[in-house]
């Protein structure tokens, strides 16, 4: 029989120390001579990234300790490794240089920079034989922007050239099947890859040498995320055309035909290079992902026939075909991210395990729309508590933390996430929304929020909230928001700008829109000129700057804040958070600041990770009145 209890001081048997574990998981994966490889984030290990690959009754490693299979190319880093000639190559974290695994050991192919980490690369592919091809990024001056890119190709026994330099941003090229073309995509400022990419194709020369390069589809309004060679003489790619990323046909005449026009997203935002939503299963049969979910086109009929199942969650950074099956990383309702194989009758096959859970404690989410009072439509997944050992006393309603996820050009799936499963298994309700501008409802939805940043994402958010209450789902008067980088803006933003929410966390967050640019600023090249499209282009747009940025508007606070931050965050660099955080001594408003030494944009650390969890429920539990057993009070300032 349940134990009456209010909701939030439930004891749960999911810990933050179970939440780390799960933390990172498996990334970049695809298919090497039959086997299934991939890039795994450790939290345990500090946050390192191996690699491995599955065998017989398991995994084993590629590379051992201390090799950290990641780079910071765009600064969220792109396809890190690559098989080419019976040769590993990967990019390794600590100097960003290019390393080959043989027989005879890890050697580097490319030369130590001048400045640490001054040359990076990324996106790594197999290019002509004896080569992997990649994009270079080299700093060329003092500031983050003061960048140039090129595509190059790197010798396996050493050695690299430049193969083109088309935009400011690329995309590793592709060689034909024939090995006498290219093709790449890149864009330029102040456009963002969902907003505007350009389709390149270049003659390749009998001695590896690109010659000029055309442009076959793309533009300023239309969006590529993906492209395969077909044939010698067609490419697949995804764009967005009509306003929603479908499977293209491009021929090298120019041509271009949609596979099979759906009002559905079969790509997404390209914010990691080398990121999939297609492969060719053959017969003219593909298999995409279709909003996050697998499902099969087939072009014969014109058909996007969604693969049933348990798994709502597959990611892009880790999708291949591998014969007839679809091999990725996916997740369900109560799931957690694996790999996974599955047949083409939907059967599926775990190629890493899943762990025991407490599925009696995860909640179940529930998709979910809600109006606004402008006439929008809003989703979110909702995750209510759950708890068998529990239940709250008779007319209590539950906290609710709105969820604010990153981007702002991101999506929130309906799949488990341990990090929501520790505050809904004690007793406190999440609602992820899924706000104007975010990916996965067509370019329409994504443009809501097109010079509407902290305005539409904030109305939205709490007129969910607002619906939420009204139903009776939340209590009015404990609800917070939580969300890191842009999801920390959206955050900090609605605490200064409405009185929805009674507290709320704020993690790696941009606070200062003009000190988030590169030209009034000192932001990372890739976003430097992203809030000309989500705010306005400066100068002419210096007042909505000054209104909607956080730090402008402290003084309106609505309630206590903590702040979360990685000391060495080189997109949202702590600087911002400890301006907001020193305008709040002495104001009389709770707040704690954890400031995280070794932790980057996002936290990848096990003990980072139980550290900031614990102190975030012990925050909700002082601003909203209940204890948190099992916790260290987390000492809040004033």
């Amino acid at each position: 029989m349940s134990r009456i209890s209010p909701y939030g001081t439930w004891s749960s048997p999911i810990t933050a120390a179970e939440v780390a574990a799960a933390g990172g998981g498996p990334q970049w994966l695809d298919v090497v001579s039959g086997e299934v490889w991939w890039a795994e984030a450790r939290p345990g290990e500090q946050g390192r990234v191996a690699l491995v690959r599955a065998v017989p009754g398991g995994t084993e490693d590629v590379l051992p300790a201390p090799w950290n299979v990641r780079n910071r190319l765009h600064e969220y880093g792109g396809r890190p490794w690559a098989a080419a000639d019976g040769v590993v190559v990967f990019t390794h974290w600590a100097d960003q240089r290019v390393y080959a695994q043989s027989e005879t050991g890890v050697v580097p192919l490319t030369p130590a920079p001048a400045e640490p980490q001054g040359v990076r690369y990324g996106d790594l592919r197999a290019g002509r034989p004896g080569e992997v091809w990649a994009v270079r990024e080299r700093g060329t001056g003092p500031r983050p922007t003061d960048v140039e890119r090129a595509l190059v190709a790197i010798g396996l026994d050493g050695g690299e050239r430049v193969l083109a330099a088309s935009h400011r941003f690329l995309t590793v090229p592709k060689l034909s099947p024939d090995g006498r073309h290219a093709a790449w995509f890149g864009w330029d400022h102040p456009r963002m890859p969902w907003d505007g990419t350009e389709l390149c194709v270049a003659p390749v020369d009998a001695d590896g040498a690109f010659g000029p390069h055309r442009v076959l589809a793309g533009g300023a309004d239309v969006s590529v995320c993906q492209v395969e060679w077909e044939t010698p003489s067609s490419l697949l790619a995804l764009a967005d055309p009509d306003g929603w990323w479908n499977l293209h046909r491009v021929g090298l005449d120019g041509s271009v035909v949609n596979v099979a026009p759906v009002e559905q997203e079969l790509g997404g935002p390209l914010w990691k290079p080398g990121s999939r939503w297609f492969a060719a299963l053959g017969g003219g049969r593909y298999a995409v992902l279709s909003s996050g979910r697998l499902a099969v086109l087939d072009e014969a009929d014109g058909s996007v026939t969604p693969v049933a199942g348990e798994l709502t969650a597959w990611s892009s950074t880790a999708f291949a075909v591998s014969g007839d099956e679809v091999v990725g990383v996916a997740g369900g309702p109560a799931r957690e991210a694996a790999v996974v194989r599955v047949s083409p009758g939907g059967a599926v096959t775990d190629l890493t395990p899943q762990p025991e859970l407490p599925h009696a404690y995860l909640p179940v989410p529930q998709e979910r729309v809600f109006g606004t009072a402008g006439g929008e439509t809003v989703p979110v997944v909702l995750y209510p508590p759950r708890n068998p050992e529990f239940a709250a006393p008779e007319g209590e309603r539950p906290p609710l933390l709105v969820h604010v996820h990153g981007g702002p050009t991101g999506q929130h799936l309906p799949a488990l996430e341990l990090e929501i499963a520790y505050f809904t298994s004690r007793g406190i309700g999440v609602a992820a929304v899924n706000y104007g501008g975010s990916t996965g409802f067509g370019r329409a939805y994504r443009e809501r929020l097109r010079e509407q940043w902290g305005v539409v994402d904030v109305a939205d958010c709490v007129a969910v909230a607002e619906a939420l209450v009204a139903a009776g789902l939340a209590d009015g008067d404990r609800l917070g928001i939580r969300g890191g980088s842009a999801g920390g803006f959206t955050a900090a933003a609605s605490l200064t700008t409405t009185k929805t929410y009674r507290a709320g966390t704020v993690m790696f967050p941009v606070l200062d829109l003009a000190g988030w640019t590169g030209t009034e600023g000192d932001t990372h090249d890739f976003e430097s000129r992203y809030l000309d499209g989500l705010v306005g282009p400066l100068p002419a747009a210096r007042q909505r700057y000054l209104e909607r940025s956080p730090l402008a508007n402290a003084g309106a606070l609505a309630g206590p804040v903590l702040f979360q931050q990685g000391l060495e965050d080189r997109i949202c660099p702590p600087e911002q958070a400890d301006r907001f955080v020193a305008g709040l001594a002495g104001r009389g408003i709770p707040y704690a600041y954890q400031r995280f030494p070794g932790e980057q944009h996002g936290f990848r650390q096990a003990a980072t990770i139980v550290a900031a969890l614990e102190a975030e429920l012990s925050f909700y539990g002082q601003a909203f009145g209940f204890e948190t057993p099992g916790v260290a009070r987390l000492e809040l300032s004033r």
